[in-house]
């Protein structure tokens, strides 16, 4: 996404303009791995305190512009939600955690098949997780 597409989604979605919520979706938009927050903090450099990082994750995630995630060792991930929107919450893809590099990355065209309920069940959210090497790790083997 580029500045322009960014300040867009906020606006679409609610949210003030702010240099956070523009770096933080741009750093997302950029990184092809889910991002925990302590990375945000590390790539804030001290510029933004816990506690503002987050609040713009949070608020980022209640309006379904990011997802959060969970890594293999329990740590909270977040991604750019790429099919999501304000009525609905679209995270049913893959999440693949390279127990290697522990990294989390989002697959999205791998099909998966959405489990049918027996009658007077409904789906809030699923997640799909797998462990494994990712493709770096596997071939630095």
């Amino acid at each position: 996404m580029d500045e322009l597409q960014i300040e867009k989604t906020l606006k679409d979605s609610g949210l003030k303009k702010t240099t956070v919520r523009i770096a933080v979706l741009r750093y997302l938009s950029d990184s092809s791995i889910a991002l925990s927050q302590p990375e945000f903090e590390a790539f804030f450099k001290g510029q933004e305190n816990r506690v503002t990082v987050y609040r713009v994750l949070r608020d980022l995630e209640e309006k379904r512009l990011i997802h959060r995630v969970y890594d293999v060792e329990g740590i909270a991930r977040f991604a750019l939600c790429r099919s999501c929107n304000e009525h609905t919450h679209n995270d049913e893809h893959l999440h693949f955690n390279c127990v290697a590099c522990k990294n989390v990355f989002c697959l999205e065209d791998v099909n998966l098949t959405i489990p049918v309920l027996p009658k007077g069940f409904k789906i809030n959210m699923i997640h799909f997780t797998v462990e494994g090497i990712c493709e770096k790790c596997n071939n630095n083997n």
